[in-house]
């Protein structure tokens, strides 16, 4: 049998970078990202974590050697670690099955302090962290959570541990503009990197977009007016595009989705807890993992599917806040990373046993655990 084909889409762009959402669920209300009163999926939708790991055994057999756990806020799912030690063991280890180069976490940092240790033991070396303002006020205003002191002592405990952190700033206009120069140079004096996003227009939230869009070339040239940035060839796989700043010493990114589009060199592909492959972010192009994992031939079937989603795989998103009122651009939420709630739901819940096998040291009946009564946690 001849050995599986690289990941290609039909531009050419080679597909090396897994974003793999462990959870639709999160502990914060970011306004930007979810209504207050979110429907989260019921957990039989969701893929267990054995079925999360053959996932990743199959992207890395196709040439996926970049994975970042995602959510939702991962550290929130019961077990998480487990899946974290079980694809830790991947990284440089090929035994002519792929391999990782790198395997990181973004998460909200609310439940860092916990786990930095872990994962830093499992073999993670980088996490972002999501992390919008410095004060206490503001942030309980935009994530409904007073939670700034627990983010803050996760980020330390990261330091500690070794972890190289950097912070995923959300620019917002009339909301925490005023402080993107301050939480930069606080960011750079703690030896963390700082990336700057715009807001996207994701899922319905409460609040008109429009009202917040900070375009980043313009606080590109309000900083640019405080301090000296030069361009950096840094790449880290991703998006952004980097600046040294002479004046902290650290590095600036900019990932700007909608003033500046970066998909021309997308090395992407995102999959939700439910199993959807979306082959980008801004498109509703997708294929259905989970039905290929629980079929017959698994094998089969999740090769297939990969090949239909590199034939799918947009050239690029046509992100746009331009127009009050106007709806978001897809009615997904950023924390799904995937597929509306209400599709999909005749998949049955009862998955079929691993054809790997659990993961080491995982207890098959508590792949989702319990879910609390405010809906935040398995």
């Amino acid at each position: 049998m001849s050995p599986p084909q690289p990941l290609v889409d039909q531009f050419q762009r080679r597909i090396t970078y897994l974003r793999l959402s462990v959870t639709d669920r999160c502990d914060l209300r970011c306004a930007y990202c979810m209504p207050e009163r979110m429907t989260f999926l019921p957990k039989k939708e969701v893929l267990t974590l054995d079925e999360m790991h053959d996932l990743a055994l199959g992207f890395m057999a196709r040439g996926i050697t970049k994975l970042r756990l995602t959510g939702g806020e991962p550290l929130v799912r019961r077990d998480m670690m487990d899946l974290v030690r079980a694809l830790g063991r991947r990284i440089g280890n090929d035994e002519g099955h792929g391999h990782l180069q790198e395997l990181t976490l973004t998460t909200n940092g609310t439940r860092l302090a916990e786990f930095a240790d872990e994962l830093r033991a499992a073999g993670v070396r980088r996490i972002n962290v999501s992390l919008d303002t410095l004060d206490r006020a503001t942030f309980a205003r935009l994530t409904r959570r007073d939670s700034l002191p627990q983010v803050l002592e996760g980020m330390a405990a990261a330091k500690a541990a070794g972890l190289e952190v950097k912070i995923n700033t959300v620019a917002l206009k009339g909301i925490n503009e005023h402080e993107i120069a301050d939480i930069i140079a606080w960011a750079h004096g703690q030896g963390f990197g700082v990336t700057l996003i715009e807001v996207m227009p994701l899922g319905e939230v409460e609040e008109d977009r429009i009202d917040h869009y900070l375009p980043l070339m313009h606080v590109h040239d309000d900083l640019s007016r405080r301090w000296t940035l030069t361009p950096s060839a840094h790449r880290t796989g991703g998006p952004a595009r980097y600046w040294d700043v002479a004046e902290t010493g650290g590095r600036l990114g900019l990932i700007t989705p909608l003033t500046n589009n970066f998909c021309e060199g997308c090395n992407r592909i995102r999959v939700t807890a439910t199993g959807q492959l979306y082959a980008c972010l801004g498109g509703n192009e997708r294929v259905d993992l989970r039905a290929a994992l629980r079929s017959d031939d698994p094998d089969r079937a999740l090769a297939e599917a990969l090949d239909t989603a590199m034939r799918i795989k947009p050239a690029r998103h046509h992100f746009a806040i331009d127009e009050r009122g106007a709806a978001p651009a897809l009615a997904r939420h950023m924390s799904m990373t995937g597929g509306d709630i209400a599709e999909e739901t005749g998949v049955p819940g009862a998955s079929r046993r691993s054809r790997r096998g659990s993961l080491p040291g995982h207890c098959q009946s508590g792949a989702a655990g319990l879910e609390r009564s405010s809906g935040d946690t398995w």
